[in-house]
């Protein structure tokens, strides 16, 4: 039911070293909507009981709906926090024609919602699960929620991707809202410009609500608290299911915010963090990197890719859900909200048949069902 696939050089590591929770400084997560509803029972397995005791630091980068989850995993009871984000997201209901801000409004109330008590606060000030959210902040006609001068920004964003993937960093900017003891490094292939931001009371309900705020459905997220002014929107965007490489030393090759640089120098613990391997829990064996290349043929780098291990539901387990698919966005304007809710709910309870493969596979230590990951 669960497929495990691993980049040559993490591969090579877990031969070595037997497959267990301190080898991985690094958790993706992905953009996708409630396509994250497969992952459900991993993420509780993982944050429950894979790397509970963990003392050594952690690195949780999210876009979109990756965003939502590592803010709850990032928590001192993350099991709850991530059980009350996916009640809270399958049992919401718009409208028969919502309009933007009213997916907007509903959103804000989910966030309120996932940072319920100290929840922020438990975030920022996590000594070993670190928090990144990862913002696109638009230029020019993306800029606008006037859909027909966003809708043309996007038309040229499609076509600059389809002639090179680096030429939509004319259009976006790669905002990294990060823990702010975090010394995490993006190393992007296609040069992305990254500002890195850290994150505070002040800013972080704003990031992760931008992170998720998708282009023509929601309204951007204007003039986040400390970081330049401008429209914030899906994290997506650009890391649609990521196709970079992470590397934890040091802050010498970064860019920060100018409102951000100096506080970030006066909070660094210290030290170098070794390099260790990427775990990504992902709803499919095959990412894209950005969101323009959802239907092209671009593949991820396989650079991208050798420090990381992906856990993904196999074709059989999706073809046991109802309807013989994952969630997603469609299902909101296909499905009654009653038939939506009781599917949903469903498949978040069969989730769990996924954390059991998986805890079997790190108590026998099978690594023979490690797949090579090729794009």
């Amino acid at each position: 039911m669960l497929e495990i696939y691993s980049g040559k050089n993490a591969l090579k590591t877990i031969q070595e070293q037997g497959f267990k929770q301190e080898l991985f400084t690094n958790f993706l997560g992905a953009s996708g909507g409630p396509k994250w509803f497969t992952l459900f029972g991993l993420d509780k397995y993982l944050f429950g009981d894979f790397f509970k005791n963990r003392t050594t630091e952690l690195n949780l980068i999210g876009s979109s709906a990756g965003a939502f989850r590592a803010a709850c995993l990032t928590q001192n009871n993350p099991v709850q926090a991530i059980e009350g984000l996916a009640y809270n997201y399958a049992n919401t209901v718009y409208s028969t024609k919502p309009s933007a801000k009213e997916i907007s409004e509903k959103a804000v109330g989910i966030v309120e919602q996932l940072f319920t008590g100290n929840g922020a606060d438990e975030v920022i000030n996590n000594k070993v699960f670190k928090a990144h959210f990862l913002v696109a902040k638009c230029n020019g006609l993306t800029a606008f929620d006037n859909k027909i001068m966003q809708g043309a920004g996007l038309i040229n964003s499609i076509l600059l991707n389809k002639l090179d993937r680096k030429l939509l960093s004319k259009q976006y900017q790669r905002y990294i809202f990060k823990h702010p003891a975090s010394n995490l490094i993006i190393n992007d292939p296609y040069n992305f410009n990254n500002v890195y931001q850290t994150l505070t009371a002040d800013n972080i309900k704003s990031a992760v609500l931008a992170s998720g705020s998708i282009p023509m459905v929601m309204s951007g997220v204007r003039d986040i608290h400390g970081a330049e002014k401008g429209t914030y929107r899906d994290g997506g965007i650009i890391d649609y299911h990521f196709d970079f490489s992470l590397s934890n030393n040091g802050s010498d090759k970064r860019v920060f915010n100018k409102h951000s640089l100096h506080e970030h120098r006066n909070e660094r613990d210290g030290g170098e963090i070794e390099n260790g391997l990427t775990l990504y829990p992902h709803f499919t064996s095959a990412p894209k990197a950005g969101w323009f290349d959802k239907t092209s043929t671009r593949k991820v780098l396989a650079s991208s890719y050798e420090n990381t291990v992906l856990l993904a539901p196999s074709e059989k387990f999706i073809r046991s859900l109802p309807f013989n698919k994952i969630p997603d966005r469609t299902d909101f304007t296909e499905l009654d909200s009653t038939t939506r809710i009781k599917y949903w709910e469903k498949v978040l309870e069969e989730t769990d048949k996924l954390a059991e493969c998986f805890h079997e596979f790190v108590v026998k230590q099978d690594l023979t069902k490690i797949r090579a990951f090729r794009p």
